[in-house]
């Protein structure tokens, strides 16, 4: 496949500013054992750009060829746009190429135009041409829909956020291997925390710190003076040996391990120094609502971004979750069922459907792994569009 898209939206980023963003990646990559491995991840589209474009005599994978048509298109659609629209999506395309953002909100809004593009839409870019509330705009023989086009973090519904997690992970990490130095064995620290760290989150920098370090500073005490206990309305602490049923060659067998011994909405870490090993695992109080918070964030966009002068579509990207987590919403109903408990709700009264999407279908993984065609769809039985036949590719088909 030629490299040709790839260099072609770097060229709409700016060769400087996008290998500068790269370097800053790549160093922020490197800041915290876990947390690098959650930086890769959550901006795995701008390393895998720069990967092949460091090696054009690579073919790319499927995942990867992906990425490449995405990048191309949204480099033709800046092409496409007017003077306005350009200094848009321009603004757009650097906030997303810096501090803690990524690429992921434009590679999602690219990809749901695609979608309904290759459906037969007209497909125009309202939010970068005109400075819409709303993403884009499709039109089919005279119909028309607004789309918003949305990225929430599965954090949002977690009180214990992976963020936070893994940076607490990451600050008792030195400590527990200076202690499991002079105490060789395995050890298992359970921990329930009934307020959650997501206090921790949405305060400031400094306050958030305040918050870890607490609950880090308590850890330590236990560990220095040989606790095997430590309760109040925070957190809820306990030291044991680690029993495990049978050797594990390496972290990623303990992990498995663990995993099915605590759940899939447990946070895990392991902290190993020579034959020592420390095993982190917590929780909340309450099971974590993803898909409820999913619902929140449909009810605030439609009463902000939609305009009411045609049927709303609401395409949102959930981030920040897993293949295993993805597959528990769509195969129990979870975010089936809050997003119909959305759409019968008032504040649904503007929109026709709800889409939902993740990085498995953005890179076109294979079911089960990702939605059977490419996205869960939802329609709303009582909007009047749905009797359109011009909209019914874009409301009633997942296709």
């Amino acid at each position: 496949m030629s490299e040709k898209p790839l260099e072609s939206f770097v060229g709409v980023v700016g060769k400087a500013t996008w290998w500068a963003r790269i370097e800053a990646l790549a160093a922020a990559a490197a800041g915290g054992r876990r947390r690098g491995k959650a930086a890769l991840r959550r901006h795995a589209i701008e390393l895998t750009i720069a990967r092949l474009l460091r090696a054009p005599e690579r073919a790319p994978s499927a995942a990867e060829g992906e990425i490449v048509h995405l990048a191309g298109r949204l480099a033709g659609v800046f092409r496409d746009l007017s003077p306005r629209g350009r200094a848009f999506f321009h603004a757009r395309l650097h906030a997303a190429l810096s501090g803690a953002n990524a690429l992921t909100p434009l590679f999602h809004q690219m990809r749901v135009a695609e979608r309904h593009r290759m459906r037969g839409f007209t497909v125009a870019f309202t939010g970068f041409e005109s400075d819409a509330s709303f993403d884009l705009a499709i039109t089919r023989n005279g119909a028309r829909a607004e789309i918003v086009c949305d990225v929430i973090s599965a954090d949002d519904g977690r009180d214990v956020p992976r963020a936070a997690w893994l940076q607490l992970a990451d600050r008792i990490d030195p400590d527990l291997q200076t202690w499991l130095a002079a105490h060789p064995g395995r050890y298992l620290l359970k921990m329930t925390l009934p307020q959650g760290l997501r206090a921790g989150l949405r305060a400031s920098e400094g306050a958030e710190t305040a918050t870890l370090g607490a609950l880090h500073e308590r850890i330590r005490v236990m560990l220095a003076g040989h606790v095997r206990a430590d309760q109040d309305a925070a957190a809820m602490l306990r030291l044991d040996p680690l029993i495990l049923a049978g050797a594990q060659a390496d972290e990623h067998g303990l992990l498995a391990q663990l995993r099915r011994d605590f759940g899939p909405e447990a946070h895990l870490s392991v902290t190993v120094a020579g034959q020592g090993v420390f095993v982190m695992a917590a929780r909340a109080a309450r099971a974590d609502d993803v898909a409820a918070a999913v619902r929140r964030r449909l009810s605030a966009l439609s009463g902000t971004r939609l305009s009411g002068a045609a049927p709303g579509i609401l395409a949102m990207f959930l981030e920040d979750t897993d293949l295993t987590e993805w597959r528990v919403l769509r195969d129990h109903l979870r975010l089936e069922g809050e997003a119909r408990r959305f759409l019968t709700s008032p504040e649904a009264r503007p929109v026709v459907a709800v889409s939902c999407a993740t990085r498995a279908e953005l890179i076109g993984l294979p079911v089960p792994q990702a939605a059977e065609g490419g996205e869960l769809r939802f329609a709303n039985p009582s909007h009047p569009a749905m009797r359109s036949a011009e909209l019914a590719p874009a409301i009633r088909s997942a296709g």
